[in-house]
């Protein structure tokens, strides 16, 4: 039985082939302009990759925001929903689940089965997100995958704006005054840690905690996130695709027998 997982989200969209709740393929491309073309181009790449025909395929589930557009899906859920099933798939410990997604950030509460018992989610402005992260560093001259090791041995300078704006502004500022790159990153790195963590503690943290989202790659934004909540944080290699996967297990979950499904 195949069921596929695909998150559009505003910056990449993901794919997930599982097979008997395990997963056995992963896909990904920057969404672009047109959230229905990427979806359709990662669903095509992912089957052919791993040789698998359309027709075998039980279920697709579309999540993200920009789920809506995929005219493929046999279901269309909540990326919400998703991120829960997939965190609590993969680490089955989780009870908080933190999401620093392109436009925004989001942390879901578990309860003991790993169904959704609080929320809280920043979708109103991209502060403290990938996309964040993204105008900043090309204010620096650098790529967005420079700026961990930038901040690496540097003090992180304080930043007083988190809206992308402002903040601009302010990085311009604090390198015509001479702050080095390197304490610029870290302070951006440990804004973007500050946020979330903020927003987890109105929701409140329950270990075990769990990091998703492409933003999860970035070790230092974890230690930060550490210190700050003062509770032991992981990670997964799959952590990009926790919302492809929760997708992809609630579209197998739609197959099972009456009374079975999980």
């Amino acid at each position: 039985m195949y069921a596929v997982g695909i998150d559009i989200g505003s910056t990449v969209t993901k794919g997930v082939l599982m097979t008997d709740g395990i997963v056995t393929g992963t896909h990904r491309l920057p969404t672009g302009w047109s959230p229905r073309e990427t979806g359709r181009r990662v669903l095509a790449d992912l089957l052919a990759r791993h040789q698998v025909c359309p027709g075998e395929v039980q279920q697709i589930v579309a999540t993200g925001y920009g789920r809506q557009t995929m005219e493929e899906a046999h279901r269309k859920i909540t990326e919400i929903t998703c991120h829960a099933r997939g965190a609590y798939h993969i680490n089955a410990a989780v009870r908080t689940v933190l999401d620093i997604g392109g436009q925004d950030s989001k942390v879901v509460r578990l309860g003991d089965r790993g169904q959704v018992v609080d929320f809280i989610m920043n979708d109103k402005c991209a502060a403290g997100t990938g996309r964040f992260l993204q105008v900043m560093a090309t204010q620096m001259e650098v790529d967005v995958s420079q700026l961990e090791e930038l901040a690496a041995e540097a003090k992180p300078v304080q930043l007083n704006n988190m809206c992308t704006v402002f903040a601009e502004s302010e990085v311009v500022g604090l390198l015509a005054s001479g702050a080095s790159k390197a304490s610029i990153a870290a302070g951006l790195l440990t804004s973007v840690a500050s946020k979330i963590c903020t927003q987890a503690q109105r929701v409140g943290v329950v270990e075990d905690v769990f990091f998703s989202g492409g933003l999860a790659e970035i070790g230092y934004l974890k230690k930060v996130i550490q210190e700050k909540l003062g509770v032991p944080v992981h990670q997964s290699h799959l952590a990009q695709y926790t919302g492809a996967i929760g997708a992809a297990l609630s579209g197998m979950a739609s197959l099972e027998p009456a009374g079975k499904e999980q």
